[in-house]
């Protein structure tokens, strides 16, 4: 089960969605709380994040090591709900390995950044290949790949 911090910053995110997002936001939501371990959902840059917190790993984000590592988000946009997952950025195979997966569970074409997936359809949405992306790497491997490729 994964650590859970509910509180009033992540409430009020969701009071202000859009009514025809909730759904699919409220959904992505679901697949990450219970597919992940050791994660805490709070506001991260701006977004629902899920982050490593420091009870876990205490070293934090490089970058700024009082903040937790981040590991996935979700953000509603202006044109699209975006879902982020640090190791589609860090792991060239998981990447290709989601690229490849895409097409077998979405009709719409895979607008993808570095870790940064953008669903401007709601009802395209590949919740099971999420949930799949998901389980294919724990918090811990995360931070095992993070502490390699890229904290240095």
């Amino acid at each position: 089960m994964p650590i859970k911090n509910p509180n009033q910053e992540v409430q009020n995110y969701l009071s202000n969605l859009a009514v025809d997002r909730v759904e699919a936001f409220e959904k992505l939501r679901q697949i990450i709380l219970q597919n992940t371990t050791n994660l805490v959902e709070e506001i991260s840059y701006g977004m629902i994040g899920y982050v490593v917190p420091h009870t876990v790993y205490p070293d934090g984000y490089h970058c700024n090591p009082k903040l937790p590592l981040p590991f996935i988000s979700i953000a509603s946009q202006k044109n699209s709900i975006n879902f982020y997952h640090m190791g589609l950025y860090a792991n060239p195979e998981l990447h290709h390995w989601f690229i490849t997966e895409y097409s077998k569970h979405s009709t719409s074409k895979l607008d993808i950044g570095k870790s940064c997936i953008r669903f401007k359809k709601w009802n395209t949405i590949p919740f099971d290949l999420i949930r799949q992306l998901c389980e294919n790497m724990t918090s811990e491997q995360w931070i095992a790949l993070y502490e390699k490729e890229i904290k240095k």
